[in-house]
């Protein structure tokens, strides 16, 4: 092969021992010879070649006129003239064919010079006559004419060749043309090639030894040279040369993409290139890219896509160490183009390689959907990567017919935790270049998630305006500032509070930036009426930041709105408007502070600038006290906001000082008289100092002037004014005494660290009351006399919730007592204030928080409440201080073994009697919640104190509720998820306690009444109320395991600290032990619980609580079956029952309780089966009232869950078989085949059981997923059974013989609705018989496959109901359908007789066919029914 080639090199002839270096070297030295010669003959300029060679003068004769030097050759005629004169000239000529060498020979010599062969391999100059009656421009050059011609082309081929290696090492001449380039180019586009084969030959030949650079050009040159005939052989000659050389991957991939190959070639490249991917370049990967997916097809799209992601993720797509250091260069500099010409090719690359796939998936949507459908199979979360969501934004951007299916996947990959907020921001760091031009469609994507009802989505949607905002360019970054308020002014209220959120990110992320875009965000101050009063903060937060921030001079626009608006609000006389005035105005106020507190500490300029500031903050404040102080309930308002400002320590010292002074005076002018000066005035009720907590009174001592105020207040109310002279001191509103000691208090607090000894006293000192116990004289009160004790008793509970928040921190013994002591007082007053309420219906209390939009809030009735708990069965209780407001009952036990003493009045009541008023009471309150003030998470610090307290864990401090709306929770919302996480976590320890001391309580109960835990000497009141807090100390586990976010790396370390607690109640272990070690040990330890569980309820949150631990474990096989057993020892265990009249089990948490339990058993099939053939038998034969032995939760009134719960299972468990192939093994089938027999048979089990259970519930459950699992055995059984019924047949045969009878009930279920004439069943039948039709005829197709069609037979179908008796309502066709019924059902009877023999029921009489199948196999006839049989017996089907 190398022989003919260096023959051509070096004019000689070598031996075949010469290998490929000897040609090259030879080349190397044959290229010097025309460069040392300059020309053999010197020319003078645009002279005419001379020459008496045969080779210029037929030139000469053709046409052609040849010139010396520079010049170009002249071209007298047209160029297809020419060729056809030269080629007549040589034909005719006498020497022919030898004329040919001797033409050849002339060309050879002439062009050893090197400006003659450099104007033969130049295009023609046209003579002026001849190219003006020419159309072309264009004109060949003298070789390109010469290899029109058939009979030169193969000797001109042959010298190019020869002369192509002495340029081999010469990338350009004097005139910068490149000449190896300029030859290769001869060859191109040829009219026709007369050898092609020694073409293709001599091209490989050549690409094997000339350098680099020159192969790239000739092989991309290679389609425009050669003919479609010869790109099978070109095709395996690169593929061989791509195997030996992987530089040269590239230009041969790109040709390849361009010859006509065969597709099976094509896969063979492509899966060797996959190969290799790992080992090439980034700026090779574009093209490499390319071909590949221009090499795919439909079949294996989504196999090649995912090898593709795989590889390409892991070897590429995440940016090199230098690029990633490079791009934080760029950020630092504004993005300015980086000065390394590496970081931008590599950035070039990485554009140029997303634009290949862009095009790609643009153009083939079968693309498209295979990339979605890899991502979406991933299910591991390690397994994805950024190079997913990049592909999900790209796809997204491009297919419009794809957004919704992308929206899916997301939302989906979203919930399950699969794609994360570090993986969203590694992918815009890494490829925010690329994402960049994609922003509009992911702001669209982002809007779009905001609009979800679930939180984690629209999380995600916020963080894609955060980091679009944080990565992309001024104009993106206005155009996500316009989408958030675009949301903020929607008045949906989840969207306006996530968009406000990202701007209070986006503030602090990057003010500058924000400034820019600041009247986009004032806008938001015309739509304030549809905005809460926690995103009137949020709103005012960020403007005020804006307006204030001392980066940016040009800002006074912005605080001159604001200070408008403010006043505006203020003084509005409308609460709603006023409201946002002070709220407004107090945030700004912090901010101010807040901003001039940073700038003290440089400058003594910036100081006198912060006092200037200083005398601000205070006038705006003081501008807030005087337009509130009219109103009573825009004051405390006012002071509650005051106070939320202080304990954010967001105000400065200075202007804390000038108002701190006065509002300690204030408070004791307004609410503190001395305790010895009984007030005097025309009261209703006798006043008296009660709930002091000193023994000794002493001269000196204080007292709250609580009744007196309200008396004032109301005389007030009824026309009858009281001067500030007549009761010797400033009027003011009882209403304030809460918020404005809650203000005085954090004043003084923050003001001495945290002592609050200046006002101690507060919590010792009694309040000026009257009797409040009602006694017998309830009933002769007023009703203006019962509303004036209500509002006294609503207004003492307040106070003492506010000392609660003051003082529940104190170390001292002492002051601890103090406080336990108002925690029982609290706890007495809910009791009296539930009596009064019960007796005043139409009344309203004073408000106990007043950030609320209307002041119209109107308690629920009484009434209409317990209609409404009725229905549901359990109390609501979302609430975060529900407990402190509705247990009556709930007394804190002052004895330190932990077992809650009941007041003694009720220790003797009945079970019935004590649920009944703990109910009423707590629904009564519950009622009543927006009236109480809000407890401090920090209260529930008193869970130290080793006491058990309904009291406290009924305030529920799940953070998940954290995001309620309702009113009474401001000061929660202001919190973040974080703080509400660590201040739980140093409960867990004590939480823990409490949890031991109750299972010990209930273990000894049980102990001391033998096992039987409602025995005759329980105590009912104590039993439960233990049992109520076993219930919420579960429920906070709950609630804070299930934080979603632990999933956050910050939050990493509570949720280690949470279980290291937890494990270490088990056994004392070492801090640094693994994480799978404390889940592991966390569950053994909470799993112990499961024995003292006391209701229902409380199992089923130990159940979700071992369920959360387990889902943070990778290793979950062996917990996951210890979760079955435990929710079957559940479900198997006898419960104390609550009222006679209803199970004490609520349906929703059987139906919760009873799925774990099936979809964490090893075998869903056999759980069935053993509930419906062993539980269900037990409960049918046993008497009306009582339940399953096996399973005592299955009663008749709880069957319908059971069964709803059990056919949705099924369903489900079915539809994860995947579908039978060809290809499977014989075992696969075999496995698969009997899996489906039991199924079926389970199916078979819960179908008929509505021949005992027809109620309404029961039937619709029955037709609802019975079509789904119709479908499903459509989808994924009948395939099996195409493959499997020549091997199995008789399994086949059986399979479908049970199955046969379950679709027939269907019918007959069918019948029975219409005859009902339910339209709530009969809905569903429609789309049922639909389905079953569809059977029937792919039970034909399975037949046809198998070359059984002839077996297949259809007959008339009667409608008949549940029992089987016929529906009278063919009376058209009574005499046809008779005759070929009773024709089948003889054929039934006797081909049945001999199958299988069931018990003989009530039911009598024949069905109708719909399909009978008869085999014929060897010889003998299997008669075999597939849908003419009854099932008999109701259960368990026989075998």
């Amino acid at each position: 092969m190398h022989k003919t080639l260096v023959k051509m090199v070096s004019k000689r002839r070598l031996s075949k021992s010469e290998d490929k270096e000897s040609l090259i070297e030879d080349a190397s030295k044959t290229r010097k010879q025309p460069l040392s010669k300059k020309t053999k003959k010197s020319h003078i300029a645009n002279e005419v070649e001379e020459n008496d060679s045969i080779f210029v003068k037929l030139l000469k004769i053709s046409g052609i006129i040849l010139k010396t030097g520079e010049n170009q050759n002249q071209l007298a005629v047209d160029q297809i003239a020419f060729q056809k004169k030269l080629f007549q000239t040589l034909r005719r000529h006498p020497s022919y064919p030898k004329i040919i060498e001797e033409f050849v020979s002339g060309l050879e010599s002439y062009i050893e010079d090197e400006d003659s062969f450099r104007n033969c391999l130049l295009p023609c100059e046209r003579l002026q006559d001849e190219e003006a009656s020419m159309g072309a421009s264009y004109s060949k050059s003298l070789i390109k004419l010469l290899l029109g011609i058939d009979i030169l082309q193969p000797a001109i081929i042959k010298t190019l060749f020869e002369k192509l290696p002495e340029y081999f090492f010469e990338n350009k001449n004097s005139d910068e043309i490149n000449v190896p380039r300029l030859i290769v180019s001869q060859l191109k586009w040829l009219d026709r090639v007369v050898d092609g084969k020694d073409l293709t030959a001599k091209i490989m030949q050549l690409i094997s030894i000339a350098p680099e650079n020159l192969q790239h050009d000739i092989i991309t040159s290679l389609p425009e040279i050669l003919g479609d005939s010869q790109h099978t052989d070109v095709g395996k000659e690169l593929s061989d040369l791509l195997i030996e050389n992987t530089s040269l991957t590239v230009p041969i991939l790109d040709v390849l993409s361009s010859l006509r190959l065969d597709p099976n070639f094509l896969l063979k490249v492509r899966q060797l290139v996959m190969d290799k991917l790992s080992s090439i370049r980034l700026e090779d990967l574009p093209v490499i890219i390319k071909f590949i997916l221009h090499s795919i097809t439909a079949m294996d799209a989504l196999e090649v896509i995912s090898e593709l992601r795989e590889k390409l993720d892991l070897q590429h797509c995440v940016l090199p160490s230098r690029l990633q250091a490079s791009q934080v260069k760029l950020k630092s500099k504004g993005r300015a183009s980086s000065s390394g010409n590496q970081e931008s090719s590599d950035q070039s690359c990485i554009i140029l390689l997303f634009d290949v796939i862009k095009s790609a998936i643009r153009y083939e949507k079968t693309i498209s959907e295979a990339w979605i459908k890899a991502i979406e199979n991933t299910a591991s979360v390690s397994e994805h990567k950024v190079f997913d969501l990049v592909m999900l934004f790209i796809i997204y951007s491009t297919n419009t017919q794809t957004k919704k299916y992308i929206e899916r996947v997301l939302r989906n990959k979203i919930r399950s935790g699969c794609i994360q907020e570090q993986l969203l921001q590694s992918t815009f760091s890494v490829h925010y270049l690329v994402l960049k031009d994609m922003c509009s469609s992911i702001l669209s994507l982002a809007q779009s998630l905001l609009h979800s009802l679930d939180q984690s989505i629209i999380s995600f949607g916020s963080l894609l305006y955060k980091y679009a905002f944080k990565f992309f360019d001024t104009y993106c970054q206005q155009e996500v500032v316009g989408a958030l308020v675009t949301h903020i002014c929607s008045g949906n209220e989840a969207e306006v509070d996530t968009a406000l959120d990202v701007l209070l990110e986006l503030v602090v992320l990057n003010p500058s930036a924000m400034m820019m875009n600041a009247v986009f965000v004032k806008g938001i101050l015309d739509y304030l009426d549809n905005i809460s009063p926690q995103q009137i903060r949020k709103l005012f937060y960020v403007l005020s930041t804006l307006a204030f921030s001392k980066q940016n001079e040009a800002s006074s626009h912005i605080q001159d709105d604001m200070h408008l608006v403010i006043r505006k609000q203020l003084s509005s006389t409308v609460f709603k408007y006023k409201l946002i005035g002070i709220i407004g105005a107090v945030t700004m106020a912090g901010i101010m502070a807040a901003d001039r507190t940073e700038s003290c500490s440089l400058t003594q300029e910036r100081a006198n600038l912060s006092n200037e500031q200083c005398t601000q903050v205070t006038s705006l404040l003081q501008l807030v006290h005087s337009c509130s102080e009219q109103s009573p309930q825009a004051s405390a308002l006012y002071y509650d906001e005051f106070a939320n400002l202080i304990q954010q320590e967001k105000l400065d010292p200075k202007a804390l000082e000038r108002v701190g002074h006065t509002i300690c005076i204030d408070f004791q002018d307004a609410f503190v008289v001395d305790s010895c000066v009984v007030p005097e005035g025309d009261f209703p009720f006798p006043v008296k100092a009660l709930y002091g907590l000193e023994e000794h009174n002493t001269q000196d001592g204080i007292a709250i002037n609580l009744l007196p105020l309200l008396f004032s207040q109301d005389f007030a109310k009824d026309g009858v004014p009281v001067t500030p002279q007549e009761s010797g001191q400033k009027l003011v509103s009882p209403l304030c005494l809460a918020p404005y000691f809650r203000l005085l208090r954090l004043c003084v607090e923050r003001q001495h660290n945290g002592n609050l000894e200046e006002i101690d006293g507060l919590l010792d000192c009694p309040i000026f009351l009257t009797d409040l116990e009602p006694g017998e004289k309830l009933e002769s009160m007023s009703a203006k006399e019962r509303a004036f004790m209500c509002s006294l008793l609503f207004l003492t509970l307040n106070w003492f919730r506010e000392i609660v928040n003051a003082f529940c921190q104190e170390t001292s013994p002492e002051m601890k007592g103090k406080v336990l002591t108002r925690l029982k007082h609290i706890v007495e007053l809910q009791i009296i204030l539930e009596k009064y309420l019960a007796v005043t219906p139409d009344y309203i209390p004073p408000l106990g928080n007043f950030d609320v939009e209307t002041l119209d809030i109107t308690p629920h009735t009484v009434t209409a409440i317990s209609a409404k708990i009725r229905k549901k069965g359990k109390i609501e209780r979302k609430q975060k201080a529900d407990g402190s407001k509705t247990s009556s009952s709930d007394t804190i036990s002052e004895e330190k073994n932990s077992e809650c003493d009941p007041t003694p009045s009720h220790r003797g009541q009945l079970n019935k009697e004590f649920t009944g008023k703990e109910e009423k009471t707590s629904l009564l309150l519950h009622n009543y919640h927006a009236f109480f003030r809000e407890l401090d998470i920090e209260v529930f610090s008193i869970l130290h104190c080793g006491l058990v307290t309904k009291f406290i864990l009924d305030t529920e401090m799940h953070t998940e509720n954290k995001g309620s709306r309702n009113i009474g929770f401001s000061h929660l919302q202001q919190r973040s998820a974080q703080e509400i996480v660590h201040c739980v976590f140093q409960l867990v320890t004590p939480m823990c306690n409490h949890l031991e001391n109750i299972h010990n309580y209930f273990q000894c109960l049980a102990a001391e009444n033998h096992g039987v835990v409602d025995g005759p000497g329980m105590k009912v009141q104590e039993y439960h109320i233990m049992s109520s807090c076993y219930q919420r100390l579960l429920q906070i586990f709950h609630g804070l395991f299930a934080w979603s976010g632990f999933s956050q790396p910050e939050n990493q370390n509570l949720l280690y600290s949470a279980l290291h607690v937890l494990s270490s109640r088990l056994k004392q272990g070492e801090h640094s032990q693994p994480l799978e070690e404390l889940l592991s040990q966390s569950f053994h330890y909470l799993q112990n619980f499961h024995q003292s569980i006391p209701s229902f309820q409380c199992a089923l949150y130990l159940i979700r609580l071992l369920m959360v631990i387990l889902e943070k474990s990778t290793a979950s096989t062996q917990n996951k079956e210890k979760i079955a057993s435990l929710a079957r020892q559940f479900l198997c265990r006898v419960w104390p029952s609550g009222d006679k009249e209803k199970s004490s089990i609520s349906n929703d948490q059987l139906h919760a309780l009873l799925c774990i339990y099936l979809e964490h058993t090893d075998s869903i099939l056999k759980a069935i089966e053993e509930i419906a053939g062993v539980g269900v038998p037990e409960l049918i034969n046993s008497p009306k009232d009582v339940s399953s032995s096996t399973f005592p939760t299955l009663t008749r009134h709880t069957f319908v869950v059971f069964f709803r719960v059990m056919m949705a299972e099924l369903e489900k468990t079915v539809k994860k078989i995947e579908p039978g192939t060809a290809a499977d093994s014989q075992q696969i089938h075999e496995e698969k085949l009997l899996y489906w027999n039991m199924a079926v048979r389970d199916f078979s089990i819960l179908i008929n059981l509505i021949k005992v259970f027809d109620s309404h519930p029961v039937l619709h459950v029955c037709l609802k997923y019975g079509r789904l699992f119709v479908e499903a055995f459509l989808k994924q059984c009948m395939p099996l059974l195409d493959f499997s019924f020549r091997k199995h047949r008789e399994d086949v045969l059986s399979l479908l013989e049970t199955f046969q009878l379950d679709t027939r009930l269907l019918h007959h279920l069918c019948g029975h609705s219409k005859i009902h004439q339910d339209t709530r069943l009969t809905q569903h039948v429609p789309l049922l018989k639909k389905t079953l039709e569809l059977l029937v005829c792919r039970v034909k197709a399975m037949l046809t496959l198998n070359n059984c069609r002839e077996a297949f037979w259809l007959g008339n179908l009667k409608n008949r109901d549940l029992q089987g008796e016929e529906i009278k309502s063919q009376n058209s066709q009574e005499s046809t359908a008779d005759e070929s019924e009773d024709d089948m059902s003889s054929q039934a009877s006797k081909s049945k007789a001999t199958e299988v023999s069931l018990q003989k029921a009530p039911e009598s009489g024949t069905d109708g066919c719909i399909l009978l199948i008869v085999l014929s196999w060897w010889s003998r006839t299997l008669p075999t029914y597939v849908y003419c049989q009854v099932l008999l017996c109701p259960f368990p089907f026989p075998p």
